[in-house]
């Protein structure tokens, strides 16, 4: 995985293998340091903390999609552990104008060399994002009760 953003609590991240190409599908991953089984585990202020920076990394992700061109439907959140017993949030958007895998189709995982990851650049775009959008009074500790 490589570390897009942290807090104290947190990490997001984006697979450095990918199933899909980066531009046709992507998805990037919110966890806590400290592992849960479910967001049912959480104490207030860490569930308050999860959701806000849910909705902060939601929104880099658009800012960065459009940015690049990259035209979506929307962004699916996640909360899955399918493969790992413990807490972590997905979130996932599909381009409309898909090169591999076309929009309404399901999704077909799987990793091929032409796939490419999200570079670096692209997270240090994202990370730039999260770090704007925590500076707005909308985000701020106060404004979430933290």
């Amino acid at each position: 995985m490589a570390i897009i953003y942290e807090t104290a609590n947190f990490i997001v991240e984006s697979h450095e293998k990918p199933e899909i190409d980066r531009l046709d599908w992507w998805h990037i991953k919110i966890s806590p340091k400290e592992n849960f089984k479910d967001r049912f585990h959480l104490s207030p202020k860490l569930a308050i903390e999860l959701m806000r920076l849910t909705i902060i990394a939601w929104k880099a992700m658009i800012a960065w999609l459009w940015k690049n061109w990259i035209k979506i439907w929307r962004i699916n959140f996640q909360d899955n552990w399918n493969w790992n017993p413990e807490l972590h949030i997905h979130l996932y958007w599909r381009a409309i104008d898909a090169k591999y895998q076309k929009f309404w189709n399901p999704v077909i995982p799987w990793n091929k060399a032409e796939y490419n990851t999200l570079n670096e650049e692209d997270l240090k775009e994202i990370r730039i994002e999260i770090e704007k959008l925590f500076k707005k009074e909308k985000f701020k500790n106060s404004e979430w009760w933290l």
